[in-house]
């Protein structure tokens, strides 16, 4: 079957255990997911959830606020050096 027409049957349901079976690597009856079906579940979830989620709920989302969120780099070296302990002599 062809991801679009997959797709056009692909509900909540369907998706929710889609999800699961990539999180667990195995289908609901038990069996080990292929690489090839894994790679055709994780784009169908993933244009799925473009379509049919708000970002927040979509996989690989990532608030704003995360560290590798692309801070600037001067601000990670003052974080850096405000956390470094330093002796003088005396």
């Amino acid at each position: 079957m062809q991801l679009d027409a997959f797709l056009e049957k692909m509900n909540p349901v369907i998706h929710r255990s889609l999800r699961q079976s990539l999180e667990l690597g195995k289908w609901p009856d038990g069996r080990t997911m292929t690489q090839e079906e894994r790679d055709a579940s994780l784009q169908a979830v993933i244009v799925y959830e473009h379509q049919h989620l708000p970002e927040s709920e979509r996989i690989g989302y990532m608030p704003a606020k995360c560290g590798s969120s692309g801070k600037k780099h001067d601000d990670k070296k003052e974080a850096e050096e405000a956390s470094i302990l330093r002796f003088q002599d005396a």
